[in-house]
């Protein structure tokens, strides 16, 4: 009878347990869906009224790009500002590119080029190619974009220029992934959403940590005086999101959801190129600040134990008031993510269908979960751009 009782006891006490635990991981979640995620809906970008007089250079990496250079450039060229520059960075191309770019250049007096024959071994080439560029800029502002982008309007410098006001020596846009049938689209357009939603929302907060170098504008004085990449040299990728991770901050960061700044580019088609990908990006995430890895992690962790506290309650829980807790806790984080991802979306572009939000934001959760445990074991990984 004790035995009984105990077990009795001991049962009541885990499920009311895990129960408020449970609890506390959804009102974390819904705090920053409410009082963060939800400030983009409201957040108004600067009017794009008339053209700036501060030059900007845009810089382009490009390896083996050929066929995007074709259709880039034009569109670039033809962007409605007054005093800009086209740098491409032909990172030893063997495709023809220098054969291409030194003809473009006869046509279009905005653009140059530079050709880089090695890669120091102890360096990223991609930052390497990025630092050659920028340090070779005219102008101060430089706006930086891949060779498989395509800016949403002729208005894309303009508008990027016109948030780099006062104080701001940071800009951070917005890159989606055009729209094409399949799953590995749709997840790679449901994680782009899912990363914008909170590097720019983080930002309006005052706590930006990151930026997308598919759509990404800073001073030149600000690259040069931290010295560029050098505290992050030889880590494969963060050419963008650890650069900005260390110097972005309250005051000088501001961002643009201005829809025609938006550069959409090409997502990958495989599995395996798209893994690697991963791959690369999220092993940079171990280099963020402390205060930036608290965060995410708490946001990760809090989603992951949700999921997975759920279906253990549904088990455990006999109780009829406290089924109703559970399910009506649950149901209260679906509906408030659903409705604030909706207007987020709007003003996104309507990147996503948002009547596919909520399943893949369960897909999303196992996507993430398998992708952090593999990160975690993985092998350190060579110095490779492609």
């Amino acid at each position: 009878m004790h035995s009984i009782f105990t077990n009795s006891l001991i049962y009541k006490t885990l499920t009311l347990f895990l129960l408020l635990i449970f609890i506390a991981s959804v009102i974390f979640q819904l705090y920053f869906i409410v009082f963060v995620f939800a400030k983009i809906i409201w957040y108004h970008s600067p009017k794009i009224t008339s053209e700036k007089n501060q030059g900007v250079s845009v810089i382009v990496c490009a390896w083996n790009e050929l066929e995007n250079l074709r259709v880039l450039i034009p569109l670039l060229n033809s962007q409605k500002y007054s005093a800009f520059e086209i740098i491409i960075i032909n990172d030893r191309s063997c495709d023809g590119t220098h054969d291409f770019l030194s003809l473009e250049c006869t046509q279009y007096e905005k653009l140059r080029f530079i050709k880089i024959e090695k890669t120091p071994e102890h360096l990223s080439s991609k930052k390497y190619a990025l630092t050659l560029g920028i340090k070779s800029a005219n102008y101060e502002n430089i706006l930086l974009t891949d060779a498989d982008c395509r800016p949403q309007s002729s208005h894309w410098i303009s508008g990027m220029a016109e948030c780099m006001t006062g104080d701001k020596q940071i800009v951070l846009g917005f890159s989606p992934y055009f729209k094409e049938k399949g799953f590995l689209n749709n997840l790679i357009r449901y994680e782009t959403f899912i990363t914008a939603t909170q590097y720019l929302s983080f930002a309006i907060k005052g706590i930006p940590y990151m930026g997308v170098g598919r759509n990404l504008m800073y001073k030149k004085l600000l690259f040069l005086n931290n010295e560029a990449f050098v505290k992050h040299i030889n880590v494969l990728g963060g050419d963008d999101d650890l650069f900005m991770n260390d110097v972005a901050n309250h005051k000088n960061t501001t961002i643009c959801l201005d829809s025609q700044t938006f550069m959409y580019s090409f997502p990958k088609t495989t599995w395996k190129t798209w893994y690697i990908q991963k791959q690369r990006h999220l092993s940079v995430g171990k280099y963020y600040k402390l205060r930036n890895k608290v965060l995410l992690g708490g946001l990760f962790f809090s989603q992951i134990i949700t999921s997975i506290l759920f279906i253990i309650l549904v088990l455990l829980i006999s109780n009829k008031l406290l089924i109703y807790v559970l399910v009506g806790t649950f149901l209260l984080r679906i509906i408030c993510q659903w409705m604030v991802f909706y207007k987020v979306n709007k003003r996104l572009d309507n990147t996503l269908d948002t009547i596919t939000l909520p399943y893949w934001d369960v897909i999303f959760t196992l996507y993430f979960s398998i992708m952090g445990i593999n990160n975690f074991f993985s092998k350190k990984q060579k110095l490779k751009w492609r």
